[in-house]
């Protein structure tokens, strides 16, 4: 295996974090300019979000594919085939005459965005030890907040030079680029379930215990604020502040400041303070209810701290996806099945995403945003208390942390 390896650790690292940055600006692109995109085509708001949730349906079911896929099928490849097709359907939304047509080349797009993650973790437990692992989901993490610091802050800038759809099109060269890099670059290695000894890990446990389906309520719930917030947020500071929508866009860069920041608050308090995934999630959801009735409280007064909270909640929200999505896997390496449990857990990220990020426009057209705003706080406060029990007494009793 070590044979194999044409880069150092450090520097693999490296090429999965800008592979996870390019697949980041490849697929928030599209929610970033959707303000913009209402403005300048004769597609309403609600009718365009349904591109965004259906790259979150097909996005989260073919996770499940792709994680039982990587841990049976070369991982490399498997990535290889999502920055492809990602690629080519960056280049083909600008060509789209209608919001259907636009929905259908998003979704496709969803299901090749699927096929990166999952597998890459897969890699991640074969290249690295345990300790090296923790550090670097973490430093892989932060190609999703540089991804969105860089479609955030680039969009305004070739909409004002091009267009919208200028976005499109050098995120599909960024993405023939990355594919290029991966296929020259990224070592072979053979599927984790071929390399595992054939034996139950008896630390594992069943997808379907309490346990783990408590862990999959708190990621649905964690999906649901993370891309409901990032997702709509812009068009909240362009309605409630009367801001035009590149000015708007723009407040979204902090959003991933705000996450990277958060990343590393986490990392460090689940190992300095709490080895228990759960719990640590559990404190970081409860931090997210506080900011978000933060918004509530400054929404109509001040257009700086509402985005500041904004940017609070939605980081809090990566802190718990990297305590539930990035953590948890690596606990399946002996029974092989890392990139399964990678996969489903990720899923269930994008089932939340998927009902929010429609949600949150339906409820902001029908009730105003004062009625979003309260369901964002509700979600945060149950996301708290589903870890805290789940943290509390059935992980013990399940012997995985």
């Amino acid at each position: 295996m070590k044979s194999n390896r044409r880069l150092s650790s450090s520097a693999l690292v490296y090429l999965f974090m800008c592979s996870y940055f390019v697949s980041y600006i490849t697929r928030i692109n599209f929610a970033a300019v959707i303000s913009e995109m209402v403005n300048a085509t004769s597609f309403s708001k609600t009718a365009l979000s349904l591109a965004i949730t259906g790259i979150s349906v097909t996005y989260g079911a073919g996770q499940i594919i792709s994680g039982i896929c990587g841990d049976r099928i070369s991982p490399k490849k498997l990535v290889l085939f999502g920055l492809a097709l990602t690629s080519a359907m960056n280049f083909l939304i600008p060509f789209c005459s209608s919001a259907w047509q636009m929905t259908l080349v998003w979704c496709i797009n969803g299901f090749a965005q699927s096929f990166m993650w999952p597998p890459i973790v897969a890699m991640l437990t074969v290249f690295l030890s345990s300790e090296e692992y923790s550090r670097a989901t973490v430093r892989i993490s932060w190609g999703s907040s540089l991804g969105t610091i860089f479609v955030y802050l680039t969009a305004p800038l070739f909409i004002q030079i091009s267009g919208w759809k200028m976005v499109f099109f050098v995120s599909c060269a960024a993405g023939v680029v990355m594919t290029i890099l991966w296929q020259l670059l990224c070592p072979s290695v053979a599927p984790v379930r071929k390399s595992a000894d054939g034996k139950a890990d008896k630390s594992s446990v069943s997808v379907f215990s309490p346990l783990m389906l408590l862990i999959m309520l708190a990621i649905v719930l964690q999906g649901a604020l993370r891309d409901g917030v990032t997702t709509w947020m812009p068009s909240y500071i362009s309605e409630t502040y009367n801001l035009s929508s590149s000015i708007s866009i723009l407040t979204g860069v902090l959003l991933p400041i705000f996450s990277l920041v958060c990343f590393h608050l986490s990392e460090k308090l689940y190992q300095k303070v709490f080895t228990n995934p759960l719990k640590c999630a559990g404190i970081i959801f409860g931090a997210g209810a506080f900011s978000s009735l933060m918004i509530q409280i400054f929404t109509g007064h001040s257009a700086a701290m509402s985005v500041v909270f904004s940017a609070a909640l939605t980081g809090c929200m990566h802190g718990v996806n990297l305590m539930l999505i990035c953590m948890i896997p690596a606990y399946f390496k002996k029974s092989g099945n890392v990139s399964t449990i990678s996969g489903v857990l990720n899923s269930c990220t994008y089932v939340g995403s998927a009902v929010s990020t429609y949600g949150v426009a339906l409820i902001s057209d029908s009730f105003g945003w004062s009625a979003t705003l309260f369901s964002w706080t509700a979600i945060a406060i149950a996301g708290t208390l589903v870890c805290l029990l789940a943290a509390y007494p059935l992980s013990k009793k399940s012997g995985l942390f």
